[in-house]
């Protein structure tokens, strides 16, 4: 793709980035209930079809890397049997933090979409440009701000919950 910032030549039929990121809500709702930051993630297929989902579970695993992108993008790849992800859109409550957003450019991945930035540490619009403008070897379309309030919503009632609870 030429211009990363230009949506994905995707018919919007195929993807509806609602629908799909209202699943990736459902995600963050399951890592809530186990008590993680609430993060989901969709991948779909150039032909609108889910490859695979997930949902931060850092907590549950004690595993640093376990965001949702991550579990999702391992997930994806099993499936596929191949590590190249072309054609995907991801769909993403957070903006990727740089972990997520290099290991999207190094899936190949044509598309992010997600909700909710992140201005401390998101790395495709906000504090970094990965995959979205850096010189890499591969870039991805971004879309953002897809249901953006449901996706803050989940993660202030997370962070308030803690505070209440003195854990942060």
């Amino acid at each position: 793709m030429s211009n990363p910032n230009e949506q994905a030549k995707i018919p919007g039929d195929v993807l509806n980035h609602e629908h799909w990121m209202l699943e990736a809500l459902s995600e963050a709702d399951v890592a809530t209930e186990a008590g993680d930051v609430p993060v989901g993630c969709v991948i779909v297929d150039s032909d609108g079809r889910e490859l695979a989902r997930g949902c931060n579970c850092r907590e549950r695993d004690q595993d640093p890397t376990a965001h949702a992108e991550i579990v999702a993008l391992r997930l994806a790849a099993e499936r596929r049997h191949c590590w190249r992800l072309d054609g995907a859109t991801v769909y993403v409550t957070l903006e990727p933090c740089p972990m997520c957003a290099g290991a999207l450019v190094n899936a190949r991945v044509a598309q992010v979409v997600y909700g909710a930035s992140d201005p401390k540490a998101g790395a495709v619009d906000s504090a970094f440009f990965i995959g979205n403008g850096a010189p890499l070897n591969h870039q991805f379309a971004v879309v953002r701000g897809i249901l953006r309030q449901a996706s803050v919503d989940r993660l202030r009632v997370f962070f308030e919950g803690l505070r209440a609870a003195g854990e942060k």
